[in-house]
């Protein structure tokens, strides 16, 4: 690396400089609630790991790495040394053991993955190391590194063959739409998988500005003279909150074939975890350990992951989510006023002529008040 800062190769260089390092940190210390429900679900099944190996001679986990190994390059201190350097950086920040193995992929289309079963592997392709500078790219090291982590790798691999499979039995009605079913959830699992591994980038990169600007050239292109990140934030809010109803159902359509978020709203996920407690808790050294995974509780991460879709759906700016809090609002009165109806007529007895006696005056609130809302848990 340069010492003064200059281009190198076409790519900004800039000076080395110290990281926080974090020994024995867990996945569940930068996932998403939903994506690590999901994960310590899985995690506690007896015996899940066994079956997704058995699984590895159905799945081109093999064949991957034979293609990858014939026809890309190999990462390493003799190829694309930089990248090799970025990665033993990324694995020795996030206390990973074991190096997964790297390639470079010839692709104009930026795009990285970690896949495979028994080892995960990483791949980049040429259209985005071409694309970023060295902070940026820093960042997208670091989010396959996180996807290692979490063992996102092994639930990827299956999506792609099940996605496959789904081409297959396209003939198959019924087949088809069953298959399509686990695939339309595996990608919304795995579209908040990647909200965690961006998380992840950020605490390798530990550059907030440089994880954005990366999410920004993926949309743009390589005119970062032409950008700006403070502008590509608000498109992210003019996105969330524009439209009507019609709008918001053409979101849901849009997202829907996708295994990623949109970049804009990823960049804007980012920067709220970013200006968040949790992250400046990681950063201070105060994050959960790998040791106490075995403790975790499965009906606790479903509540924080339940807790987290409630609390994004009430501070959404969306017309439909808007419309659900106050539809789940309203229900709620309903549902109060409803009760205190059946209380009134269980407390008060007939009297002769058939009509209700008076009930004996009770000490509660007024019924007329406004309703009291639990304040949301703050899981970001």
């Amino acid at each position: 690396m340069s010492d003064d800062g200059h281009e190198q190769n076409g790519h900004e260089r800039v000076p080395g400089r110290q990281r926080r390092r974090f020994p024995g940190i867990s996945s569940r210390a930068y996932e998403h609630p939903a994506d690590r429900s999901a994960l310590v679900a899985l995690r506690k099944l007896s015996g899940f790991d066994t079956v997704f190996k058995a699984l590895s001679g159905l799945l081109p986990e093999r064949s991957l790495r034979l293609l990858f190994l014939s026809d890309s390059v190999r990462v390493s201190d003799q190829q694309f040394g930089h990248l090799n350097d970025m990665l033993r950086d990324a694995c020795y920040i996030l206390d990973l053991e074991k190096v997964p193995p790297m390639y470079v992929n010839q692709d104009p289309q930026p795009n990285a993955m970690c896949i495979g079963l028994d080892e995960p592997i990483i791949v980049v392709t040429t259209g985005l190391v071409e694309l970023l500078d060295e902070e940026e790219m820093r960042a997208v090291v670091g989010h396959e590194v996180g996807h290692a982590l979490s063992g996102h790798s092994v639930y990827r691999t299956i999506l792609l063959f099940l996605t496959n499979l789904a081409l297959r039995v396209a003939w198959i009605p019924l087949g088809n739409l069953a298959v399509m079913a686990i695939v339309t959830a595996l990608r919304e699992w795995f579209r908040k998988s990647e909200l965690s591994a961006d998380r992840a980038g950020l605490l390798v990169g530990q550059d907030p500005r440089a994880s954005m600007r990366g999410l920004m050239k993926i949309a743009g292109g390589n005119h970062l003279h032409e950008m700006n990140v403070d502008a590509f934030l608000q498109q992210a809010e003019e996105y969330e909150a524009g439209g009507d109803l019609r709008d918001s159902v053409l979101k849901i359509l849009n997202v829907l074939p996708r295994s990623h978020p949109f970049t804009t709203v990823r960049a804007a996920e980012l920067k709220k975890w970013a200006e968040s407690r949790d992250y400046q808790r990681i950063m201070d050294g105060h994050y959960p350990r790998r040791d106490g995974d075995k403790d975790t509780s499965v009906s606790d991460s479903f509540k924080e992951s339940a807790a987290s879709y409630a609390s994004d759906v009430k501070s959404s700016k969306d017309p439909l989510m808007k419309l659900v809090s106050d539809i789940a609002g309203g229900a709620g009165g309903l549902g109060g006023r409803v009760k205190r109806g059946f209380d009134g007529f269980t407390s008060s007895a007939p009297g002769k002529d058939g009509s209700a006696k008076d009930a004996p005056p009770k000490d509660t609130p007024s019924q007329d008040g406004p309703a009291q809302d639990t304040p949301p848990r703050d899981d970001e």
